[in-house]
């Protein structure tokens, strides 16, 4: 009975233990970020088959000595013309968010992060509704830069992680929410080694896998599977 009392106290300290990883308390090595363009062909599957749906660049910049630029165009295959691009800045040493900018045929938003506040705007073009934001938050990740985050902490079999992230959607979650490293395996992938790093969000109530297929030497990302509640989706890499 000792040794059971022993063991589960054991368990439950390391447990609550577990901080929700933040970038105040997070592992990124900074050295392994470099400057990058990567484009990706994005697939549907649907009856066993791939359709193509569009094409992803994806550009990692250095602003200055302390900023990191992600900006991804997206480029859709029934709509050439059509413009899509987000742009979020963060710090580079530990991805603490600035500013998040996305712009396309459905709406527009920007979000600037301060230290304990994010202000911004929601543009719904179909209905024109314009909404300001002023939401309370602090010590966060911004959700369209975590992914982007994970390549470069220290991965390991069997790593799990909760994450703090912002979000902003008016037809879903607004302010603070989770993110979560699942599981962590090492794969072969097209005859070489990588990271297949599971993850999944408070976005859409953790319906939505996500699986990123990460070169260990690199980091840079070779393919990326999505599982949208049912839907099967695929990024994989060209350069």
């Amino acid at each position: 009975m000792k040794t059971f009392l022993i063991l589960l106290l054991i368990s439950s300290t390391s447990v609550f233990s577990q901080k929700l990883m933040n970038p105040n308390n997070s592992t990124i090595d900074a050295k392994l970020i470099k400057e990058e363009t990567s484009d990706a062909v994005w697939y549907a599957e649907n009856a066993g088959q791939k359709i193509k749906i569009g094409t992803i660049t994806t550009e990692l910049k250095k602003l200055n000595k302390t900023d990191l630029l992600i900006r991804t165009s997206v480029r859709l295959e029934k709509a050439p013309d059509a413009k899509w691009t987000d742009s979020t800045i963060v710090k580079t040493v530990n991805f603490e968010p600035v500013y998040h900018s996305s712009f396309n045929m459905m709406r527009d938003m920007v979000l600037k992060s301060g230290k304990t506040k994010v202000t911004g705007y929601f543009l719904d073009k179909k209905s024109q509704k314009k909404d300001n934001i002023e939401m309370e938050a602090a010590d966060y990740f911004d959700s369209s830069s975590y992914p982007v985050m994970l390549r470069f902490i220290p991965l390991k079999e069997n790593y799990k992680a909760e994450i703090s992230i912002f979000d902003y959607n008016p037809n879903a979650k607004k302010g603070l929410i989770k993110a979560y490293v699942l599981d962590v395996k090492k794969v072969d992938y097209i005859g070489k080694k990588a990271w297949a790093v599971k993850t999944t969000d408070d976005i859409a109530d953790k319906t939505s896998i996500v699986t990123y297929y990460i070169d260990p030497e690199t980091r840079k990302v070779l393919k990326q599977d999505m599982d949208l509640n049912g839907r099967k989706m695929t990024l994989e890499m060209t350069k």
